[in-house]
Order: C-alpha cells, then sequence, then structure tokens
C-alpha cells in the first residue's frame, strides 16, 4: 500500500513520513477514527515505508522486495491480527492464523477499507461476536520473540483493539510498554471509549479525521463508473465513511435496508399493536446481532436527525430525498420531553446487544418502550 492511493489525510502522511526520517518511531501508535476513514489503509502504508529499503521522499519505492511483500500482505515481518470467533470449520480457541487467507482476500475486495461487520458475514461466524483472545496475545508474544526476518523492525498490526478480551489484556502490557528492539505495534480502533486505559496510556495516539464531502466524491468518481450526480449524493449520505459510500454504489437509495425498517418500526410502535410488532421483531432478530446494531445505530441517527429539523436546521442534514421526508413528517413525535429518553434507550440496546444480549427479548422491550415515548407530546 501506497500513501498515495489513499486519498486525503496529507497532513497525517507527512507526519507520519517525517518520523520515520528523523527516526522517532513510537513502539506503540493508535490509531484511531471513525470507520471507512482509511486508518487502516495508513498503517500498512506507514509500515510498508518504514522497512522500504529504497524509500523516496514523500512514498515507498512500491518495487523492493520489501513493498512487493508488503503490498501483496505476505511480508514476513508484517504480522496481522483481526477479530475472530468460532466457525463450522473452527471449533475452538479461533486465532488470526487461520483466518489469514480469508483477511487478504477480504481487504483485496474491499480496497483495504475494512468494516467490523463486512469482516464477520465474510468469515461467516453468525450471530456470534468476534474477539481478541488470550491465545491471539500468547501468539502475538511468541511471533516478536523472534528476530526480524529481513533485518528491518517487525510489525504487529492489530485491528479493532477494543475487541480485546479484557481478561486477555494483561498478557499484552508488559511487551507494549517494553517491546523487543526494533519492534512496532500499530493499533487501529474506532471507539477510544471502549479501549482498556492500560492499553491506551501505553500508545501515542494518532486521530483520524472522516473525509470530507468532497474527498468522498472524489474518490467515487475515481475509483468507480459513477456520474457527478450519484456521486455527490452518495458523498452527502455516506458521512465521510468511504466504506458506506462504497456500498451505496449498487444501492436503489429507495431501498436503504436501516431506513425501510426503521420507519416500518416507528410506525408499528405509534399503531401501539403488540400483536403486529411481534413478527416484525422476531423476523429483526434473526438477522444477527450486527444487522441489529446497525438499526440502532440508525435509528441514534434518525433521533438526531430530527433534533436537528426541530431546531430549523435542515441545511445540517444530509439525507436522500426519501429519509427527508420521513424526518419532516416524524420529527413532532420525537419531541424535547421524549427524545433525550429514547436515545438513551437505543445506547443502552447497542450496548446490551454487544454484550449478546437476546436480540428478541431485546427489541420487545425496546419496543414497549417506544409505544410510551411516542405518546408523549410537548
Amino acid at each position: 500500500m501506497l500513501f498515495k492511493d489513499i486519498p486525503g489525510h496529507h497532513d497525517i502522511k507527512r507526519r507520519l513520513i517525517n518520523n520515520v526520517k528523523k527516526h522517532r518511531i513510537s513502539h506503540a501508535q493508535l490509531f484511531l477514527g471513525a470507520e471507512g476513514n482509511g486508518k487502516y489503509a495508513l498503517a500498512l502504508a506507514y509500515a510498508q515505508y518504514i522497512n522500504c529499503t529504497d524509500k523516496k521522499e514523500d512514498d515507498s519505492c512500491g518495487h523492493c522486495p520489501s513493498c512487493i511483500k508488503m503490498n501483496k500482505l505476505i511480508h514476513p515481518d508484517m504480522n496481522l491480527v483481526v477479530p475472530v470467533g468460532t466457525t463450522s470449520s473452527i471449533t475452538s480457541k479461533p486465532i488470526t492464523k487461520y483466518f489469514l487467507e480469508d483477511w487478504r482476500a477480504f481487504l483485496n475486495e474491499n480496497n483495504f477499507f475494512p468494516t467490523l461487520n463486512a469482516w464477520y458475514q465474510h468469515i461467516n461466524i453468525g450471530n456470534k461476536q468476534g474477539a481478541i483472545n488470550a491465545e491471539e496475545c500468547n501468539e502475538i508474544i511468541k511471533t516478536l520473540s523472534y528476530k526480524a526476518y529481513e533485518g528491518g523492525f517487525k510489525i504487529m498490526i492489530i485491528y479493532m483493539v477494543e475487541k480485546l478480551n479484557h481478561a486477555a489484556a494483561p498478557k499484552l502490557l508488559k511487551i507494549l510498554e517494553e517491546p523487543p528492539e526494533k519492534t512496532l505495534f500499530i493499533l487501529i480502533a474506532e471507539d477510544q471509549e471502549k479501549i482498556l486505559k492500560t492499553i491506551l496510556s501505553r500508545t501515542q495516539l494518532t486521530v483520524i479525521p472522516p473525509y470530507s464531502d468532497a474527498e468522498v466524491e472524489d474518490y467515487i468518481k475515481n475509483n468507480n463508473s459513477c456520474d457527478d450526480q450519484k456521486a455527490q449524493l452518495i458523498a452527502s449520505v455516506s458521512e465521510g465513511n468511504i466504506s458506506t459510500a462504497k456500498d451505496l454504489l449498487n444501492t436503489d437509495f429507495s431501498e436503504n435496508k436501516n431506513f425501510i425498517l426503521f420507519r416500518e418500526w416507528m410506525r408499528l410502535c405509534y399503531s401501539g399493536s403488540i400483536a403486529k410488532i411481534h413478527p416484525f421483531v422476531t423476523t429483526l432478530s434473526k438477522l444477527g446481532r450486527e444487522t441489529i446494531k446497525e438499526f440502532l445505530i440508525f435509528g441514534l441517527r434518525t433521533a438526531r436527525n430530527c433534533l436537528i429539523y426541530g431546531y430549523q436546521q435542515s441545511s445540517l442534514l444530509h439525507l436522500t430525498e426519501e429519509e427527508f421526508e420521513f424526518i419532516k413528517k416524524f420529527s413532532p413525535f420525537f419531541n424535547t420531553n421524549n427524545l433525550i429518553p429514547a436515545i438513551d434507550q437505543l445506547d443502552k440496546a447497542v450496548y446490551h446487544v454487544e454484550r449478546n444480549a437476546n436480540g428478541n427479548i431485546l427489541l420487545m422491550d425496546l419496543s414497549v418502550k417506544f409505544i410510551k415515548l411516542l405518546k408523549i407530546r410537548v
């Protein structure tokens, strides 16, 4: 991965390159930012530049043996760790080395803009939550105890470090604080609050901002066959997330899954009919925890949009025409008296889904609460 192939983030690229030139490579670095903002691609480009044997002024050479192996994700000194779970073929103690070929294929398919939900679907772990477990931590320590094969840095890139099991984390603390010589940890994360403080305190933080609408639009037009109007619409809806923008390329905007589901759910909750809500909740709960989580997060976003519209700031909304019409009609039902409790309930539901709550029970309980909340008027 070359820096030039990653859209935007010019200041961050320049800073990373300068750190290498000045031999100021911190041994444990955390790349933090929202989904689809290029942080994983930056980590790969950074790793490639560090071990490149023919560095250019502002990028790796791309043709030395090290760069060729890095680009194929097969360099012996670049180690990749990702959250995994049990599958039909791997039934106990799952660790990354059993999924490496899958991860390489997944990254290439997604142009190095991975998302956790898509990864779980790729390896087909069903409703289970992926994790970085104690066995993985033992494997990391073992791997880094060896000398670098090619004399450069040994690099350990850990994707979604917030998925590190709390019980397993202490195993990594010592090696994070005092790693072997010429060892670099690059931790990738999206939610700082979910990272253990003991891990966070041992890393140098680099915050990767979301892309601007213009950057997303340029990326879509430069890498896909897409007319200007659709590219502009996709950019405005994706909220700086290139992964979302790529998913939307082949989507009929009138068929946005989460929008349709949430709109139908709100209509059912407003009707107050448990008999009608029950089959809807049963169907939704069978779609898997990550899908339920996406649905709830979309609900949080919709509640926020209703608030913005209610304060007559509709120019700040980035919505399709159909979504805007829904917000316009529905915003009176999300008012100053029930909006905060509604957001609180949705946020708690996301929290419990992440901790393997029963989807059917959780969604039914949430529906009953929303029946009551939607009856509250200003």
